[in-house]
């Protein structure tokens, strides 16, 4: 495929996720709303991905900590510690790689298992027996990520923190009171709030993606794996344009 082709198709694509989130939010407030599937969506979605989140969390923690502490004590600064690893945890490296990981088991999960709906016509038998499958299938899941993904920040964020403590607590002797005393002087709403805000957008945008690339999938099991992969580069894609969105709002906002 040439440059201009590839181009090409990638405007033809947004145009069509662009009318394809269009079609989410009108179908969004029409009757009937979907609660049932809709609460075992946010359960299937919040169960698969909490493990994963409460891993990564915890080790991103440990991680920074381990790499930022021998520089800080270089300069006689280790007391900064628990500031610093809390305010870059809660405004940017806790729900950005957090996020990432959601879409990496999400985005494909939902392009996967509505690919192979699509490919095994139950899609098309669903539209036949009189139920909307827009609604059932796809309006569920994108609602239920946009509200399991801050959850999950929160609860990365948390255990991300955890881990932190543990390494100060090992390298530096700092009681857990200490140091979330530490935590808690140097982190404001304007910190939290901007940063969970966001999180929404991951959300939406992950499962959006997911949804769009399984319900529009081609035939064939081909069709299936090149919808979960491309859902994944996609909506990872998506999480970095937000996010940067996000970075410039609040600091105009708050530069006011």
């Amino acid at each position: 495929m040439s440059k201009s082709n590839a181009v090409t198709t990638f405007f033809i694509e947004i145009g069509e996720l662009t009318l394809f989130a269009g079609r989410f939010f009108k179908q969004l407030f029409t009757k009937p709303f979907e609660g049932k599937e809709l609460l075992k969506q946010c359960y299937s979605i919040g169960n698969r991905s909490i493990l994963l989140v409460a891993v990564t969390g915890f080790i991103i923690g440990l991680v920074i900590t381990l790499q930022t502490r021998p520089t800080l004590e270089e300069f006689g600064a280790e007391s900064w510690m628990p500031s610093m690893v809390s305010l870059s945890i809660i405004r940017e490296i806790g729900p950005v790689i957090i996020a990432l990981t959601f879409a990496g088991r999400i985005a494909s999960g939902i392009g996967a298992e509505l690919g192979s709906m699509r490919v095994t016509e139950q899609i098309d038998a669903m539209e036949v027996s009189g139920t909307n499958p827009f609604k059932f299938l796809v309006v569920t899941r994108i609602v239920a990520a946009t509200l399991m993904l801050p959850l999950l920040v929160l609860l990365g964020d948390a255990l991300a923190l955890l881990g932190s403590y543990i390494i100060e607590n090992i390298k530096g002797e700092v009681s857990f009171l200490l140091y979330f005393n530490k935590v808690f002087n140097v982190l404001e709403f304007s910190d939290l709030i901007p940063a969970t805000i966001k999180t929404f957008f991951f959300g939406f945008a992950i499962a959006l993606v997911g949804c769009f690339k399984g319900y529009n999938c081609d035939k064939g099991t081909v069709g299936v794996g090149a919808a979960a992969n491309s859902a994944v580069v996609f909506s990872s894609m998506l999480l970095f344009i937000i996010d940067f969105i996000a970075v410039f709002i609040t600091d105009i906002f708050f530069d006011l």
